[in-house]
This record gives structure tokens, sequence and C-alpha cells, in this order.
């Protein structure tokens, strides 16, 4: 991985904005493309947006119009969290959050990101409310949105344990040290967000926004609609080996130290 600003020169600091796609799951890409290009970025910063083909059809990366903030590969059929871990490798931001294909960044998103991190140089991570973007249109907020602020140590834990989560763990963003050291997203089933967020809270102090970040679509394409419609089953082993990890990073007892961002939000 480079640094950002190490490709072409032009310095300042990034965020890299990582969203696998497969082919025929596309449908609302370019909605997800209009939500980047309004985005306010502080000064000194711009966003870099990492598009990962979980196959290699090249439609999705088709779809979109040239822009020098694009980033598209693709490689074999792996699912979503090997697709997101490959594009690790052409992340160069000093801050990484990603974003399903499907969903809808809102106004301010990485703005509020970058500056709570830049304010707190402590904080690894940072998570924010979403709305459901129902198919109709309308929008309704989750039912378990922490207290904004800093996040206790074990709440989200605990709340996973008790089978309420209270926050998605797509919202994260995160340093992109913190990333690494984890190893990106472990290779589970619709539970891959789920399963960095916490092994991220396990290391390294975070932050809940007030506002929400995400637009997260109810649509029957959608993963998370279809196992809503499913009977839950909670302990999987996907379930038990993300918590098993938690457990052991939390006994370690090690705590992740980020490096201060080079500039700060004006």
């Amino acid at each position: 991985m480079t640094r950002a600003g190490g490709r072409d020169g032009r310095g300042g600091l990034r965020i890299s904005v990582i969203t696998a796609v497969k082919g025929g799951m596309d449908d609302h890409l370019g909605e997800l493309y209009r939500s980047l290009r309004v985005q306010a970025m502080p000064p000194g910063w711009e966003w870099q947006w990492v598009l990962q083909e979980d196959g290699e059809t090249g439609e999705p990366a088709g779809m979109l119009p040239p822009d020098r903030r694009i980033s598209a590969g693709m490689a074999p059929w792996g699912g979503a969290a090997r697709a997101r871990t490959l594009a690790l490798s052409r992340a160069d931001g000093d801050l990484i959050r990603a974003v399903d294909a499907d969903d809808v960044l809102t106004d301010g998103a990485l703005f509020r990101d970058i500056e709570v991190l830049t304010r707190y140089p402590e904080l690894g991570w940072c998570v924010s409310p979403v709305l459901d973007l129902l198919e109709d249109g309308s929008t309704r907020p989750g039912p378990r949105d922490p207290v904004p602020g800093l996040l206790a140590p074990g709440l989200l834990e605990d709340g996973e344990r008790a089978g309420l989560m209270p926050v998605l763990g797509v919202t994260m963003c995160a340093h992109t040290g913190l990333f690494c050291v984890l190893g990106g997203w472990p290779p589970h089933h619709a539970m891959e967000d789920a399963a960095l967020l916490l092994a991220a809270a396990a290391v390294a102090p975070g932050w809940m926004h007030a506002d929400p970040g995400l637009l997260y679509r109810r649509w029957p394409k959608a993963t998370g609609y279809r196992l809503n419609k499913q009977v839950a089953t909670p302990d999987t082993p996907d379930r038990e080996v993300m918590l098993a990890r938690v457990a052991a990073l939390r006994a370690a007892g090690w705590r992740w130290r980020p490096q201060p961002l080079s500039s700060r939000v004006a």
C-alpha cells in the first residue's frame, strides 16, 4: 500500500472509500457515486473510491464515468469480505471507510468522520447512525443508536452478545493502520462488518456520531434484507468465531495506538 498522495505527487490527505460489488447487484452504484461527488471535504483532504468487483465481468466499473478519484479492480469470485480486503491493496488513504454498493452516503458523512478522527488523535475508529432507506423512498431511524460521543469499552460486544448490536459495522471509518493490523474483513457470511468493528473496538477506542452517516437500502437484493426475512440463528459458527476473536484480543491486553494525522480540519 502507498500513502496518501504517493501515487501522483499531489500530497495532502485522503480517505479511501471501499466498495465491493457483484455484476447484477450494481443497480444503485450510480446513486452511491453521486453521493460521493457531493461530499464536502476539509481543506487538504480528498476522497478516493476503491471499487472492487467480486467477479470478473467488468460491468460495474463500466457503468461509471471517468474520474481520477476512482480505482476500479476485479478478481475471481470470493465473497464481499475477500473483495474488500483485496481492495486494501489499492487504498492509499490515511483513513478507510467501506460502503456497500446499494447504500448512499449522507451529506457531510466523510467530513464528520475526518473531523472527529483528526480532533481526537487517540481514537482508532468512529461509527454513525443509519437511516433505513425503504423501497418507497422514505427513511426510518435505527432502533438502538448509542448515545453520541466516546463509546464505553465493551458496549458493542455486550450488545452483540445480547443479540442487540447497537450499530451497523458498515458505518465504521478507521485509520488505515488499524484495518491492516486486523487483517481486513474476516470471511464471515454476512457478518464481516460486525466482526471487523468488534475487533477494532477490542483494541482501540471509538466514537459515535450524532448525525446519520448512511442510507441503508432495504430492498429484495440486499443481503441484510434477505437475512431479516429468515429465522435468526444467533449461534452460528461465524458468530462463535467472531466473539472468540474479540475475547482473545481483550484478554491479550494489547492496544493499538494511531499515528496522529498530520493536518487538522479547519
